[in-house]
């Protein structure tokens, strides 16, 4: 899809989302492999642009995945264990760190990121990988929460990476899911596949959904889902 044809708000002539939603397409373009993206937003963070393109102003996903997280965990937060995933320069990380948050890690493949994440100081652990379908250096059951504010998309995290979201969690606890919606059908490795899969592994026991929202202007004008489940 040309990027003209993808921007319901370019006809408003705004010069800094379209200028935005350009940068974060180059991240999301077709084709993009994983280590191509993680090249790409090392080079975006290293322009001080990353947190100014995809600020609250634009982009609601860590703000969504705080609200979401704190209203599953109301009580002794500073016991809970976070994965934050795909953490980027740790927007959500510090979100929920002054909602008494206080064992957070950072789980993203671009040092550059990972760099910028560190100067917050939330985070407890920062993790330089990708999530893939193999297993990560993470002991089965570490962690009360697994979250990912926008780490689903072209050339991001797998389809088959669930499994591993579901193997590091404790049983009885949450797998938080912000992602673009429209990524359900654009990028080819999600479409007919993540949700069946997801449906799928409830069927086998692996997980329960506990919700599934739609939310508007995730990103500018672009629709969002918030997936909420729970390990079994």
């Amino acid at each position: 899809m040309a990027l003209e044809k993808a921007m319901p708000f370019q006809q408003e002539r705004n010069k800094e989302a379209i200028d935005a939603y350009a940068q974060n397409y180059g991240a999301h373009r077709e084709g993009i492999s994983m280590k191509e993206m993680a090249e790409y937003y090392t080079k975006w963070a290293n322009t001080d642009k990353y947190e100014v393109d995809l600020g609250p102003v634009r982009y609601k996903g860590p703000e969504l995945a705080a609200e979401t997280i704190c209203e599953l965990i109301k009580e002794n937060r500073e016991n809970v264990r976070v994965l934050d995933i795909a953490a980027g320069t740790g927007f959500l990380g510090q979100m929920i760190w002054k909602k008494g948050f206080r064992l957070i890690d950072g789980l993203d493949p671009a040092e550059g990121m990972l760099e910028a994440a560190r100067k917050k100081k939330v985070y407890a652990n920062l993790i330089c990988d990708f999530l893939t379908e193999k297993k990560l250096d993470i002991e089965e059951g570490t962690y009360d929460v697994a979250v990912t504010a926008g780490g689903f998309g072209e050339g991001h995290i797998p389809c088959n990476a669930v499994h591993e979201m579901i193997r590091i969690v404790k049983p009885g606890g949450y797998i938080v899911n912000v992602m673009k919606e429209r990524y359900l059908e654009i990028v080819s490795d999600y479409k007919d596949r993540l949700e069946p899969l997801m449906k799928e592994l409830e069927i086998s026991g692996k997980w329960k959904r506990l919700s599934r929202k739609v939310i508007p202007n995730y990103f500018l004008e672009y629709s969002g889902v918030i997936y909420v489940y729970q390990k079994c």
